[in-house]
């Protein structure tokens, strides 16, 4: 795809998908507007970069949908001052998206590969302020907590408490939560010490995050 092309497949994308799912946020659609997914999309998938479609990774993952991508962006509501856990850093571009809004972002990745890569297009990138870890935070991540901000990547089959106490008081998380077909993906914002607000945005589909808690099955 040449470069002509690129753009006119990026401007297709924000304005056939993202704003018909009113995505109105002008400081979301110039980030989406100027940071190259394509740059973050497998050499094999390049001719799905801007489509509606998850795009695979390793170890069985994938890129969120870019309307998926965008409504997480436009709930957080991101200050440049805001200190943010992303939970699955996959291909890096949300990593790279939650960099350019907020002030620092711990993105946690359990496949080492899948790190490594994201890493070297962040550096690419020139997007410095991001930390990336190895392991595996499916059930939240203590080291740098509370944070502002969390972003889950992959689906939870039920909501882990851990992700909620590690908000400060104030801080939003998102998370995509259910079992397919029915998964809602919500934001949850912490109003005190002990009171949480939650909020369901959209109904979706995403692949479970790994080593996600799973929901205890019925028993006839």
């Amino acid at each position: 795809m040449n470069e002509m092309n690129t753009e006119q497949a990026r401007f297709n994308m924000i304005e056939q998908q993202i704003r018909p799912a009113d995505v109105l946020d002008s400081a979301v659609l110039d980030i989406i507007a100027a940071v190259p997914r394509e740059a973050f999309v497998p050499d094999a998938y390049q001719q799905l970069a801007f489509s509606d479609t998850h795009i695979p990774l390793a170890s069985g993952q994938v890129m969120m949908k870019p309307i998926q991508e965008a409504r997480l962006l436009q709930a957080l509501h991101i200050s440049a001052e805001d200190n943010i856990l992303e939970v699955g850093t996959g291909s890096g571009y949300v990593t790279a998206l939650l960099a350019k809004l907020g002030k620092q972002v711990t993105s946690v990745e359990i496949d080492e590969n899948l790190s490594r890569t994201a890493g070297e297009t962040l550096s690419q990138q020139g997007i410095s302020n991001v930390t990336l870890e190895i392991g595996d935070a499916a059930k939240g991540w203590p080291k740098q907590a509370p944070y502002d901000v969390i972003a889950v990547t992959g689906s939870l089959s039920r909501l882990n408490d851990n992700f909620k106490q590690q908000l400060k008081i104030g801080g939003r998380l998102f998370v995509i939560v259910g079992t397919e077909p029915a998964m809602s993906s919500l934001l949850i914002t912490r109003a005190a010490e002990q009171q949480w607000s939650e909020e369901n945005l959209f109904e979706t589909v995403l692949p479970p995050l790994i080593n996600a808690e799973k929901r205890p099955e019925f028993v006839f």
